[in-house]
């Protein structure tokens, strides 16, 4: 997604340079197509876009940290098992 975002952002930055080299153009003209072609769509694009991320963040900053002791009892970072031995039992 910023990749393309990128992209974009150079495209109207060459239409910007152009019109601001251009016989006909001007500097403010190369502004505002810069401006109303590039930052202010990609600015709206980008934050729609993001919506779902904003969302799935916020709700998991309601729910709260998960607990790492459910996770990893003892942090030693390999699979809880019963805590305690069984009991052999002799032939």
């Amino acid at each position: 997604m910023y990749l393309v975002a990128l992209a974009w952002m150079y495209v109207v930055l060459m239409m910007a340079v152009v019109e601001a080299g251009s016989p006909q153009g001007t500097v403010l003209g190369a502004f505002f197509t810069f401006v109303l072609y590039g930052a202010l769509p990609l600015a709206l694009v980008l934050y729609l876009l993001g919506t779902p991320g904003r969302r799935r963040a916020r709700r998991q900053a309601e729910a709260g940290p998960v607990s790492a002791e459910i996770v990893d009892p003892d942090g030693r970072g390999h699979a809880p098992g019963d805590g305690v031995a069984p009991k052999r039992e002799e032939a």
